[in-house]
């Protein structure tokens, strides 16, 4: 659909808003097409392409806002999303006790297209699924896998916005995600095996070796056969080297989210009015950022028109600030960071994070495995769960011991529990390498709105203790 034509229809909205009584509107656009692939034991079991298109138009009245959405883009229709948000934004204004109220700003007029050589949608089906098929063939060359699975998922489309301010904003989404995963039985258990890229790349991203479709299946494979014959991770207290996905995992989950100014504002954060304080040692600092060099999701504007910018949250273990949007910045005195996100047109925007990951050090890998000593390296998570005071349990995929500063025997699924800011504290290293990436089966849930595209990741970092619990 033609630009100008959604964006005359956003005008039109916001224009309808101050007449019948809005003293600030947003109106905003997606046109995303998902496709997904899911090639199980050598067979398509899936194969689709969505298209996720429609308009959603927040209204403001004396600080309460409405919001209201429709996928029919035509005026009559955007004209009934407007009444039926103000209509909400009066309703519920009575109701309110916290009052979203805005600093003035100008008007922002920008066009951002992510430039990439291979953009996904100009590859065909077959090509994505030979990917996926490269990469079982060399999973099975590693193990005698039972079962086999290559999935593929691409994100791509147009997002608008259009303000009361007259601002004007235009980005591209994009990222892929290709993961393969290898299970193995003996008789008493099973093993697994994965691996994956998620990035917000064009496809000369898989031209890389390290990236391939061929690399990522060897190592599902060869990770799959470690896990037949891996030892019990042993319980209790360690020292341990995190890998990046785990500290990725760390910084997002546990501490990000503690960070959202709408828990902070709350005060339901255990790091709320905390700011100048030392919550981490000096190896500790986390940052959220729309666009990274590292990679992640690309997010140049978030869904209230803000640049997104770098924010740092922790800065060698002392606070510096939270992630806001624009009526959290206005109400604690301070500049937004472009944190305003939502899922789909569907739904309002809240403060949800981007890319969240530790800052890198100055000591090599090999470095942080000597400083560790006798522990654990926990190289991958398959998940686990958080709670609001930060505390944490994460399942590792896949780990081993560390034995006079070396890397040893692979260790079966170990979980690794603690309290976020108790476990800041306890950073005596962080390597030099970064890895960041991004999801398309997953990311971000919060407030019902799940899955929302974010970036997390990090250098590794040496842990003096956390709590770890084995099978």
């Amino acid at each position: 659909m033609e630009n100008d034509y959604v964006f005359d229809l956003l005008h039109k909205a916001v224009d309808q808003g101050h007449k019948l009584g809005a003293d600030f509107v947003e109106a905003r656009y997606d046109d995303l097409t998902l496709t997904t692939i899911n090639y199980t034991n050598e067979k398509v079991r899936e194969s689709s392409t969505k298209q996720r298109r429609g308009i959603g138009v927040m209204t403001y009245v004396k600080g309460s806002p409405g919001y209201s959405f429709t996928p029919d883009i035509t005026s009559e229709a955007i004209q009934e999303t407007t009444k039926r948000s103000l209509g909400i934004a009066k309703a519920t204004e009575p109701l309110l006790t916290f009052k979203h109220i805005y600093d003035d700003r100008s008007s922002i007029k920008d066009s951002i297209v992510k430039k990439v050589k291979i953009h996904p949608k100009e590859v065909e089906f077959d090509e994505k699924l030979d990917m996926l098929k490269r990469g079982i063939a060399n999973a099975k060359d590693q193990v005698d896998a039972q079962s086999t699975t290559g999935m593929w998922g691409e994100l791509w489309g147009d997002k608008l916005f259009v303000n009361s301010e007259q601002s004007e904003i235009y980005w591209t989404p994009l990222l892929f995600d290709l993961r393969i995963m290898a299970v193995a039985m003996t008789e008493t258990s099973q093993a697994r095996g994965s691996d994956g890229v998620g990035q917000s790349q064009g496809m000369e991203y898989f031209d890389i070796e390290a990236h391939s479709p061929e690399t990522l299946g060897t190592n599902a494979g060869k990770w799959c056969k470690e896990q037949i014959d891996a030892v019990s991770a042993p319980p209790g207290k360690h020292r341990a080297l995190v890998g990046p996905r785990m500290a990725g995992v760390l910084a997002h989950e546990s501490f990000g989210h503690l960070s959202e100014t709408d828990f902070v504002i709350t005060g339901m954060s255990p790091i709320s009015d905390r700011v100048g304080e030392q919550l981490g040692t000096e190896h500790a600092t986390i940052i959220d950022e729309g666009i990274t060099k590292e990679g992640g999701f690309f997010l140049p504007y978030d869904d209230q028109g803000t640049k997104t910018g770098k924010t740092v949250l922790m800065d060698k273990g002392m606070l510096l600030g939270y992630l806001h949007d624009r009526s959290t910045a206005n109400k604690m005195n301070t500049e937004p960071t472009g944190n305003s996100r939502a899922i789909t047109f569907m739904f309002p925007s809240i403060p949800r994070m981007k890319n969240t990951y530790f800052k890198p050090g100055n000591i090599s890998f090999d470095e942080a495995v000597e400083q560790v000593g006798d522990g654990l390296y926990t190289a991958g998570t398959s998940g686990g769960q958080t709670d609001l005071d930060g505390t944490f349990l994460f399942k590792c995929s896949r780990g081993y011991l560390i034995e006079n500063g070396e890397i040893t025997k692979p260790i079966k699924d170990a979980a690794l529990s603690g309290q976020i800011l108790e476990f800041i504290q306890q950073i005596s290293g962080v390597t030099n390498e970064m890895d960041i990436f991004t999801s398309y089966f997953g990311g971000c849930g919060k407030g019902g709105q799940y899955p929302l595209p974010v970036g997390l990741g990090g250098p590794s970092l040496v842990v003096d203790e956390v709590l770890v619990g084995g099978e």
